[in-house]
């Protein structure tokens, strides 16, 4: 197929819509099903991306879940352990804990499930039995592998009452090196970022902590190739081989470290006994229980513990999380991995992500604050390095 027609392109309005390649050639996916739209295609092409290279240089299988074209996460198919199971609603589902591959799509679908409602997910290796079943039951617009099990297969083409979007990619293409977009009627060329993240550019250690142990340098190079296809400005947590919190697309590097901060402590908190001991009703939905632990964990919990509303989600009222419980809880938190796709400009960014348990910094360099930066990082006894990278995404 050398061109595919879309519904619209991003908004209803803007029609006709469609794909094609310049020279003529044939696309380089296949659609299986579905009728993928423009900002499916957009998240599709930026997400297959980043879990090949994810799994070419960690050599695990990678999956990841993409909406609006950055990622909610993305990991590597590291086992889970129980409580991490039951968190991202994993347990119960036959063959997971045997297949690498459905172990990424946990950890990247179970990150951030609130911002996963509706993805776009990226698979590094051909789709099997026990990732499809992890995906039949979530909210997703469609998936982009290298290929499917015919069981597999057949299992997703039941979603969406058969218009479930699924694209093969074709594992062996390569573009051209110079890209170009136009933007009001300009056209941009510049040559892709073909960069290689891999563990050879995190040799620089600038800080008095010079150990950077194998599961840091994993993590970082997983926080480092999901901000390479995550809009700017962008920084990532990352542990335990999965990007743990995707703080995206916000013009203040201050409010990135934040937002993934949160983001990252929500994920360790979803672990609290307390989060998984909540007796929901019989038959409640997966995304009404993602947003009633999102509000449970939140500061207004009364939202959904008042007389009248946790009776809409839970059969027996369950005692809060406290503020001194979370905060306690997360204390406890140590190891996490931080990358950035620009220098940090201050030293609020190392102070704000000391208290989110991170104790390894990857980051370009090349502030005038670097010293500040370097010292604050001593204080916190972190190890950072230097990657003389700038990882910016448009």
């Amino acid at each position: 197929m050398k061109e595919l027609e879309l519904k619209y392109g991003c908004n209803p309005n803007q029609k006709p819509a469609h794909v094609f390649m310049d020279n003529g050639e044939a696309l380089p996916f296949e659609v299986l099903s579905g009728r993928p739209g423009y900002i499916n295609l957009l998240d599709a092409l930026n997400s297959w991306q980043l879990v090949k290279e994810l799994s070419e240089v960690l050599e695990l299988p990678a999956a990841t879940s993409f909406k609006h074209v950055s990622p909610t996460s993305a990991a590597v198919g590291i086992p889970l352990p129980e409580g991490l199971l039951r968190a991202v609603f994993a347990d119960g589902i036959s063959g997971v804990d045997s297949s690498p591959l459905a172990c990424a799509y946990a950890r990247a679908r179970g990150t951030d499930r609130m911002s996963s409602f509706g993805d776009f997910i990226a698979l590094s290796h051909p789709c099997d039995i026990a990732t499809a079943r992890l995906i039949l039951p979530e909210v997703s617009d469609g998936i982009i592998a290298p290929g499917y099990e015919p069981e597999a297969l057949e299992l997703l083409k039941t979603k969406r009452k058969g218009n479930y979007t699924i694209l093969r990619m074709d594992p062996s293409y390569v573009p051209v090196m110079e890209e170009s977009k136009q933007v009001f009627g300009v056209t941009f060329r510049q040559r892709r970022n073909d960069c290689r993240i891999d563990r050879d550019i995190l040799n620089d250690v600038v800080t008095e902590n010079k150990q950077l142990p194998a599961e840091a340098l994993r993590d970082l190079i997983v926080a480092l190739i999901t901000l390479k296809y995550t809009q700017s400005n962008s920084v990532c947590f990352a542990k335990d081989g999965q990007a743990i919190g995707v703080g995206a697309g916000q013009q203040s590097r201050i409010h990135c470290t934040r937002l993934a901060a949160g983001k990252a402590d929500l994920w360790h908190l979803r672990q609290h006994d307390k989060v998984l001991a909540l007796p929901f009703l019989e038959g409640i939905g997966r995304p009404v229980r993602d947003n009633a632990i999102d509000v449970y964990l939140s500061d207004n919990s009364d939202e959904i513990l008042s007389e009248g509303a946790w009776q809409n989600v839970f059969s027996l009222r369950p005692e809060p999380l406290t503020a001194s419980e979370k905060r306690s809880y997360l204390d406890g938190v140590r190891g996490v991995a931080l990358g950035s796709d620009a220098f940090f400009p201050f030293e609020d960014n190392i102070r704000r992500a000391a208290a989110s348990g991170v104790s390894y910094i990857a980051q370009p360099g090349g502030s005038i604050r670097d010293p500040q930066v370097i010292e604050a990082c001593n204080v916190l006894g972190m190890g950072m390095c230097f990657t003389g990278l700038r990882l910016f995404h448009h």
